[in-house]
């Protein structure tokens, strides 16, 4: 079984998020791609972040629909910073042998993943597809690879990925280059502002109905 996982705050989650996902699981042939929100994001500021419970709420309404998408409150359950590392080990004993899990992420985290707890291991335990969400950066991928680790990877140019010596791969995904943000939704929403077409229209009946991010019920 091959899964992808998209892991963030989802503060809130908007059409970008559901547009990466469904082109990597599609481009990966991905049984399915699980959606992870994080209880406390270790690696940016996200500004206020909403209970976790809203969040994944938002999620579950998010995927209804699509049978290759599902929502886990895996994080969200575990004490402290929720670490990618973490995850993955935990995914791994609850899935056992004969899984392989694909982490989807944007090319400026995947710029960071130095920073992350245990990084090394990260390789050991899952593919990485890295994709353009934010800018279009598809020459030099090899170089972002982190310094310390690079001659544990080689190229291989047929199929134009990096593979790790555990025998993951790092790849990278063209999608189309959607500039939304949940910052700025949550801007839209405290100045009044609209949010269709940013995000599904069921999250944005929710938000208004709960009146998240200071917009009025």
């Amino acid at each position: 079984m091959h899964i992808g996982i998209l892991g963030g705050t989802f503060n809130p989650i908007h059409l970008g998020h559901l547009v990466i996902a469904e082109e990597a699981r599609d481009a990966f042939s991905l049984e399915k791609v699980l959606f992870i929100p994080a209880k406390i994001p270790p690696h940016k500021d996200t500004g206020p972040v909403i209970s976790s419970e809203h969040r994944l709420r938002m999620v579950r309404l998010a995927i209804d629909g699509n049978p290759s998408f599902e929502v886990s409150d895996i994080e969200l359950k575990r004490e402290g910073p929720s670490y990618s590392v973490d995850t993955l080990r935990q995914l791994h004993r609850f899935f056992g042998e004969g899984v392989e899990l694909s982490f989807i992420l944007g090319w400026d985290s995947f710029e960071e993943i130095h920073t992350w707890k245990d990084y090394k291991e990260l390789f050991c335990l899952a593919n990485f597809i890295v994709t353009n969400r934010y800018e279009h950066r598809k020459e030099g991928i090899g170089g972002t690879l982190p310094v310390e680790i690079r001659d544990a990877f080689w190229y291989d140019k047929t199929k134009d990925l990096f593979i790790h010596r555990s025998n993951h791969f790092v790849a990278y995904l063209d999608t189309p280059l959607i500039d939304i943000s949940s910052t700025e939704i949550r801007k839209r929403v405290r100045e009044g502002r609209t949010i269709r077409y940013l995000v599904p229209r069921k999250v944005a009946e929710y938000i208004e109905a709960h009146g998240l991010y200071g917009g009025k019920r």
